[in-house]
């Protein structure tokens, strides 16, 4: 996981001093998302109807890739975001790509008056318009994780916006996305900067993430005051079939 150095790029630890966002998931199941997080050892996940996230040690050992295992079940894909190591043995990589992390460095952070607070009654339309645009995960608890708002047209909800990831001091900006039949309108900015507006005023800093592929959506960040704070890897593999040790997950006290 590298990291973008330089004077004016927030959020940037000193030499070899871990940051939060460098293992964001961690930082969040261990922080503010603390009440959402189901262990097994020292490996940590969201119940698997809110997101996909699960979070490694920094250095994970052989223990804790068992831990996973069996965590995951016989067979299973699990996310792997952020891991640049080797995997053990009996593990298979199924899907990588690169991605960054953008953090703010100077967004125009406004309320927007069109937009309106969405919540579980909403989340039929929320994973239809996801479904129609796949801006990434998004499940049917996913809308727990924080903030999400959105812009109705006629009743239908045409595009939103929303948190995820919470490490101390950080909230993620996710699920951006918008009806192709209203692209152009610069609605996604709009939610943008009303979110990140939200985050500001918890006394906290806007983060995301995206593929390092998606210029367009890297360009439009850029614009908006997001700045490159490292390159990462969304990646998944596969968990060995032979059976995992008989320890159940639980919540962490």
């Amino acid at each position: 996981m590298s990291a973008v150095s330089g004077p004016g790029v927030p959020g940037q630890a000193a030499a070899g001093v871990p940051h939060v966002l460098d293992n964001p998931a961690l930082a969040s199941l261990t922080g503010p998302h603390a009440h959402f997080a189901e262990r097994r050892g020292r490996v940590l996940r969201y119940p698997v109807d809110v997101s996909p996230w699960l979070a490694l040690p920094d250095e994970p050992d052989a223990r804790d890739w068992a831990d996973l295992a069996a965590l995951a079940g016989p067979g299973a894909e699990v996310p792997l975001p952020g891991f640049r190591g080797e995997v053990p043995d009996g593990w298979e990589i199924t899907f990588r790509i690169e991605g960054v992390q953008f953090v703010d460095d100077g967004l125009a952070a406004a309320p927007e008056p069109e937009a309106v607070r969405l919540g579980p009654a909403d989340v039929p339309e929320m994973l239809d318009l996801v479904a129609r645009t796949q801006p990434g995960p998004f499940l049917p608890r996913t809308v727990e994780l924080g903030t999400y708002l959105g812009i109705r047209r006629d009743g239908a909800l045409i595009a939103m916006a929303g948190e995820r990831l919470h490490p101390p001091g950080w909230t993620e900006i996710s699920a951006v996305c918008t009806d192709p039949a209203f692209r152009g309108e610069g609605l996604a900015t709009r939610l943008i900067l009303a979110v990140a507006h939200g985050i500001r005023e918890r006394g906290e800093t806007p983060f995301l993430h995206t593929s390092a592929e998606n210029t367009n959506a890297i360009r439009l960040y850029e614009s908006l005051g997001f700045r490159l704070r490292r390159r990462t890897a969304f990646l998944a593999a596969r968990a060995p079939q032979r059976p995992a040790r008989d320890r159940a997950a639980v919540p962490v006290p």
